[in-house]
C-alpha cells in the first residue's frame, strides 16, 4: 500500500502537480491546527472558512504536501517556490471527493476485519474498550481518531489502515437521512455494533424508528458472511428481521452476551457477564450504567473476532476513561470532584448520566450544572421537562444550575426540593460555582449537555 503516482493516476486521473515528491509514508489533514510535520494538507472549502486561505500555513507548520481545487492554482504560485520545494503539491477538480476517492480505493486493497461502531450513545467508550481488548489480545489495530465519526473524518482515518495492522475501528454519527448509507458504501465494513437508539439529532433524523432506521443502514453491504451486534433490550433493533448473523447484548435472557445481577456500589459496579454459555464476574470502576452495555458490546465484538473470553474479561475490567464521558476530575476551586459528561447531550444519555450521578455514594454537597440538550425539533420542550421530572427520583441532588434556553422547560417541572438557579452561559455558571465554594464545603458537581453549549469551556475553567 503506497500512496504514490500510481496510485494517484488510477484514482485521481484528472489530477495535475505542481510540485511531485511523495512522502514515504502518507498522512492526511485538513486542519492546519492540528497538522503534524509530514502531513499533506488538503484544502477545503467550507461555509464559514476555506481551506485554501491556510495553504502558506501549512507549508510553515512541515507539510509534505497539499491537495487543492485547480481553480486555486494562483494560491500557489504567489507562494515563494522555495516554500514548497520538494513537496507533494496536487491540483484537483474537487478536494473533497478526491479525498473520498483515495480512502475508498485505500480501503479496497485492506482484507482484515473493519469494524464500525456506531449509535445514539456509547459509540467512543464502545470503540476505546474494543481497543482495549486487542491491545490486551497484542493484535495490532488502528482505532479512528478521536469523534472522527463524519464521512470526511472516516475517509480521513482509513488513509491511516497500513498493512501491519489486523483489525480496524471505526466510530461512525449521522445527523441526516442517508448518511448512515453513505459511510456504510466508503468504509465497507465487514462487522458493525450498534450500542443503542435513543432521542439524539431528531431535527435531522425525525422520529425515534426512523433514527433506528437509518442506524440499521450500516448494515446496508453485508451479506450472510458479515456479522452485527446489536443492542438485545431495545425492539427497534432485536425485533427486525437481518439478512445476516446477529450477535445481541443486553440484560435480557435472548441476548448471547448478558449482564445479570447488576449492583452498584458507590463508584463501582459489578455484574456476572454471561459469554455465551459461560460466565464471568465483572467489576466496572465507573458507576454509569450506560458503561455495562458498552462493555457487553465490545466483548460481543471482540468473541466474534475470535479473542479469547479470559483476555475479554481481563480487559474490560481496566479502567477506561474516554474524555467528556463520566470522566472524573478533581476540582481546583474549592476542593472537590467534577463529573466531565459534557461531550454531547441526549434524553437518554442526559437521564442515565443523572441518575448514575446521584447513585454515587459522597459526603460532598452534589450540584448538577445541566445545558440545553440540541436538535431535538419540535420536541425539545417535552424532553427538557422529562429531565426536571427525573429529579423526582435523585433526593441526593439538591441544588440545579441550568444553562441555556431550552433548559428553561427543565425548571418547571423540577421538584421545589431542589434549589434552581438560570444563566444564560457556560461563564455565569463558573461565576456561580466560585461562590459556591466560598462555603468551604466539599463538592460533587456533574457537568452535562450538549456539545453547543461549550460546558468544556466550564471544565478547563473550574479543573
Amino acid at each position: 500500500m503506497r500512496f504514490d503516482e500510481n496510485f494517484v493516476r488510477t484514482v485521481l486521473p484528472e489530477a495535475n502537480y505542481l510540485a511531485k515528491t511523495f512522502p514515504a509514508d502518507v498522512r492526511f489533514s485538513i486542519d492546519t491546527r492540528t497538522l503534524q510535520p509530514g502531513d499533506i494538507f488538503v484544502a477545503l472549502p467550507g461555509a464559514v472558512v476555506d481551506g485554501h486561505a491556510f495553504i502558506g500555513d501549512a507549508f510553515a507548520r512541515g507539510a509534505a504536501g497539499v491537495m487543492i481545487n485547480a481553480s486555486q492554482r494562483a494560491l500557489i504560485q504567489a507562494l515563494d517556490p522555495a516554500l514548497y520545494a520538494n513537496t507533494l503539491v496536487m491540483l484537483v477538480p474537487s478536494t473533497f471527493d478526491a479525498l473520498i476517492a483515495c480512502a475508498r480505493a485505500w480501503r479496497a486493497q485492506c482484507t482484515y476485519p473493519v469494524i464500525a461502531v456506531t449509535g445514539s450513545v456509547g459509540k467512543t467508550s464502545t470503540k476505546q474498550l474494543l481497543s482495549t481488548i486487542l491491545t490486551h489480545a497484542q493484535k495490532p489495530h488502528l482505532v479512528s481518531h478521536g469523534n472522527y465519526n463524519t464521512k470526511l473524518g472516516v475517509a480521513l482515518s482509513i488513509m491511516r489502515m497500513r498493512p501491519e495492522h489486523e483489525v480496524a475501528i471505526f466510530e461512525v454519527g449521522i445527523n441526516k437521512r442517508g448518511e448512515m448509507k453513505e459511510i456504510a458504501d466508503l468504509l465497507r465494513p465487514t462487522n458493525a455494533i450498534i450500542t443503542g437508539i435513543g432521542h439524539a439529532h431528531m431535527a435531522g433524523l425525525g422520529m425515534l424508528t426512523e433514527i433506528a432506521a437509518e442506524k440499521r443502514a450500516i448494515f446496508a453491504y453485508f451479506t450472510e458472511s458479515n456479522i452485527g451486534v446489536i443492542h438485545g433490550d431495545q425492539p427497534l433493533l432485536a425485533d427486525v428481521g437481518y439478512a445476516h448473523p446477529m450477535v445481541k447484548f443486553g440484560t435480557k435472557m435472548s441476548s448471547q452476551v448478558q449482564a445479570r445481577k447488576i449492583q452498584m456500589n458507590g463508584f463501582s459496579i459489578q455484574f456476572i457477564m454471561k459469554l455465551y454459555k459461560k460466565k464471568y464476574s465483572v467489576t466496572l470502576h465507573n458507576a454509569h450504567m450506560g458503561m455495562v452495555y458498552n462493555v457487553l458490546a465490545a466483548a460481543a465484538m471482540a468473541y466474534v473476532l475470535q479473542i479469547q473470553d479470559q483476555v475479554i474479561v481481563e480487559a474490560i475490567q481496566q479502567q477506561c476513561v474516554v474524555e467528556g464521558r463520566f470522566e472524573h476530575k478533581p476540582l481546583k476551586i474549592g476542593y472537590g470532584t467534577l463529573i466531565n459528561d459534557c461531550y454531547n447531550a441526549n434524553p437518554e444519555s442526559m437521564k442515565a448520566s443523572l441518575l448514575a450521578f446521584h447513585k454515587i455514594n459522597t459526603k460532598a454537597k452534589k450540584i448538577a450544572v445541566i445545558g440545553d440538550m440540541l436538535e431535538l425539533g419540535e420536541h425539545a420542550p417535552f424532553w427538557h421537562r422529562q429531565v426536571g421530572r427525573l429529579f423526582r427520583q435523585m433526593p441526593s441532588v439538591q441544588h440545579l444550575i441550568l444553562v441555556g434556553d431550552l433548559i428553561q422547560w427543565t425548571k418547571k417541572t423540577v421538584p421545589i426540593s431542589v434549589h434552581v438557579e438560570m444563566v444564560p452561559s457556560w461563564k455565569e455558571a463558573v461565576a456561580r460555582l466560585r461562590e459556591l465554594t466560598d462555603q468551604e464545603q466539599e463538592l460533587f458537581v456533574l457537568v452535562k449537555g450538549s456539545q453547543g453549549m461549550d460546558l468544556t469551556n466550564l471544565v478547563q475553567e473550574t479543573t
